[in-house]
């Protein structure tokens, strides 16, 4: 009877233990989830202040519908803010010096955007580094759209491969806005060179391994990586005088310091037409409009070949979701229009019209193709 009564006691004593860690006067929550939702206890300690999940609950529903407002509300801003854009002066950077290329380019359209927004486009000429300073300007600049940049070959797709420690990245600190232009290299020979034709000039170089040297504007530029290519697929053995700058290269070409050079049809033309120069192909996939007599050197031998620079406009990651699409088509409709276009054609560029999709995807593939140069022919900066 004793120990009946013993363990009478301790079973009391543990339940009354059970009832209070239950329910204390001020109770912390014991999770055990009833039907409807509410626990056990139906009430939790906040710090000595008495709060029922009742009060919770409501308070939590709340919030997360006010979250829940500003997530769907996130679409409708970014759509208002591209429709009412541009509501101020937009920087355009060109990432080199004037008169350039690049910098004509980017005020023609920046003359035409100018008359279509009714704000003023200002081009901010950031040269140096072989375009990677006003490049990074553009890429650290805030993503509102009223920084861009005139991205070009060398910045947004060869510097990617060729640079160890770039300070930006072409692919993610860029969204690709639209395709401005594509300009092919002419393979351009000093009269004294005795070849009349591509054909010819092959077989001289094949004739005379490392008789040839030919000049380019630096390391890793277009021009080299023009003839590196052409060396991969036919085999040739030249060499390569790199110097800073097209200029200085194209100068010593005319005066036959060096053999002949791959180069923009914008920079040779006078040259050629001038007779300083002979044209024996260019390296565009088809005859420019501008060259219709000149062949292409995919048509006379190497149907792979193919080297053609480019530049684009490119605004830096995390703009409002529809402006790419904005900006891209008022960018493409400036390249239509009849002055600008026949600009572009009459120097043997090709105006873009691109969606920034597309575009998005021709800068991939090109990033890709000249990575696949630069490992190839190991080639470092220098």
């Amino acid at each position: 009877m004793a120990g009946t009564g013993a363990q009478a006691s301790h079973a009391a004593a543990m339940a009354q233990q059970r009832s209070s860690q239950a329910c204390p006067g001020v109770c912390r929550p014991v999770w055990r989830r009833r039907w409807d939702g509410r626990t056990a206890c139906d009430r939790a300690d906040t710090g000595g202040t008495v709060m029922t999940l009742r009060k919770i609950m409501p308070m939590w529903r709340r919030v997360s519908g006010l979250l829940l407002g500003l997530v769907l509300a996130f679409p409708l801003l970014a759509f208002g803010q591209a429709r009412d854009y541009p509501t101020r002066p937009v920087r355009l950077i060109a990432p080199f010096p004037p008169a350039g290329p690049t910098d004509v380019l980017a005020r023609a359209i920046g003359v035409k955007l100018t008359e279509y927004w009714g704000q003023q486009v200002i081009v901010d000429n950031r040269p140096g580094a072989g375009g990677n300073i006003g490049t990074e300007l553009a890429a650290r600049a805030a993503p509102d759209g009223y920084t861009l940049v005139m991205g070009t070959i060398a910045t947004h797709a060869i510097n990617e491969s060729l640079y160890t420690n770039l300070p930006f990245s072409a692919q993610k600190d860029f969204v690709p806005v639209a395709l401005a232009a594509q300009t092919p290299s002419l393979v351009v020979l000093h009269p004294s060179v005795a070849a009349k034709t591509f054909g010819e000039f092959i077989a001289l170089a094949k004739a005379k391994p490392r008789g040839l040297n030919y000049a380019h504007a630096g390391v890793g530029t277009l021009g080299h990586l023009s003839m590196e290519l052409l060396t991969m697929q036919s085999g040739v053995q030249v060499n390569h005088i790199p110097y800073k700058g097209t200029g200085p290269a194209l100068v010593d070409t005319i005066s036959g310091q060096t053999a002949f050079m791959i180069t923009s049809a914008l920079t040779a033309a006078p040259h050629v037409r001038n007779a300083r120069l002979r044209a024996i192909a260019i390296t565009s996939a088809k005859r420019s409009a501008a060259w219709p007599d000149i062949p292409t050197v995919a048509e006379s031998g190497y149907p792979n070949y193919l080297a053609v620079g480019w530049a684009g406009v490119f605004a830096p990651a995390r703009v409002p979701r529809t402006l790419p699409a904005r900006l891209n088509a008022d960018i493409n409709r400036a390249l239509a229009s009849p002055d600008t276009r026949d600009r572009l054609l009459a120097s043997g560029s090709e105006p873009g019209s691109l969606t920034s999709d597309e575009f998005g995807a021709f800068v991939r593939a090109e990033i890709a193709r000249w990575g696949q140069v630069i490992r190839a022919a190991a080639i470092k900066p220098e």
